[in-house]
């Protein structure tokens, strides 16, 4: 028997200046979705059902940038994407464009179980939910009244804002220090990350038997030109699973695309021979060029690895030995 093992995240590249009790909201988050998946891991659950499973409670929390939460599109609306991958034959599934579907990360995993396709989008994917009577919902009930704030931050910051959930208090310190030289020089697409936030949330899960899956899901940019696609629902680049290692990605999503970085992670294992967290470190430091991103990711053995090269990554695993963690910082 294989030792289990899970990994999850919540984004990567945090403003170091978030108050603390923010930190501790996330860490709650993060804690208590953690712990669906170990409570079914424990029970003798497959990867692929628990990925799914831990991904829809970070959906259904309004906190991250997923299902409920989502950024907004510049006319206002949720434009969400996800995938999921099965290392067992490398199956997947993906959607990009959903804007009703309350679990995206659901509906991908039809999409892989259930249809002879392996991507839909917009309304294809939309159609798709409903034939197979997935819960939909308005899209209402995912604008939260801080993305509302946020949207208008970034428009008149005339520019794309990964969303970030700072109070609406705020609204106008971040404004002020969005046209401004960046206090701690640190930049992600463009912007202070004091007002950077990605907020993907994603999961990689080794099960009893071995076998590894992983799943992402996002709202993607706000502010984002509608139609846009990141990296989330690509296969090979947000998410990727196989015979070795489960990989979910989070950061700037046309870096992690350029660098397919979660292939990448699988394919410095099976070329060179790595461990997983030389792996991991390799790709983050080696293949992102001058992109900031973050990974987490889990071995078929039950090593769990992750890596950023930014401010911090929202983040959490456990291991069948009993270890468990949920962190934000180095």
């Amino acid at each position: 028997m294989a030792r289990w093992a899970i990994a999850i995240h919540g984004g990567a590249g945090v403003d170091p200046n978030l108050p603390e009790h923010r930190q501790e909201e996330a860490k709650r988050v993060l804690a208590r979705c953690l712990q669906v998946g170990v409570d079914a891991l424990r029970a003798g659950a497959k990867a692929l059902d628990v990925v799914e499973a831990v991904v829809r409670e970070l959906e259904t929390d309004p906190f991250f940038n997923s299902g409920r939460g989502s950024a907004l599109t510049r006319r206002g609306t949720v434009e969400m994407e996800s995938s999921i991958m099965d290392g067992r034959g490398r199956r997947c599934g993906a959607v990009s464009g959903v804007s009703t579907v309350k679990n995206p990360v659901s509906l991908a995993r039809l999409v892989m179980d259930k249809s002879p396709h392996s991507y839909l989008a917009f309304d294809g994917a939309e159609e798709f939910a409903r034939e197979q009577g997935l819960e939909v919902v308005d899209n209402s009930y995912f604008i939260t009244e801080d993305n509302v704030g946020m949207l208008k931050l970034a428009k008149e910051a005339n520019s794309i804002l990964f969303d970030y959930r700072i109070p609406l208090a705020g609204l106008d310190t971040c404004s002020a220090q969005a046209g401004s030289e960046n206090h701690n020089g640190m930049v992600m697409n463009g912007l202070p990350i004091s007002i950077y936030a990605p907020e993907t949330v994603g999961c990689a899960v080794v099960d009893s038997n071995g076998f590894c899956a992983a799943a992402t899901s996002t709202g993607g940019l706000m502010n984002k030109m509608t139609g846009r696609i990141g990296d989330s629902p690509l296969i090979g680049s947000g998410t990727y699973a196989c015979d070795l290692c489960a990989v979910s990605c989070t950061g700037e999503g046309e870096a992690i695309i350029r660098s397919t970085l979660a292939r990448d992670v699988a394919a410095v294992m099976e070329y060179r021979g790595a461990g997983l967290q030389e792996a991991v470190d390799y790709c983050v430091k080696e293949r992102l060029d001058e992109g900031f991103a973050g990974l987490i990711a889990v071995s078929r053995t039950g090593e769990v690895a992750y890596g950023f090269n930014c401010t911090g990554m929202f983040r959490g695993c456990a291991t069948e030995d009993g270890f468990m963690e949920v962190g934000i910082w180095e």
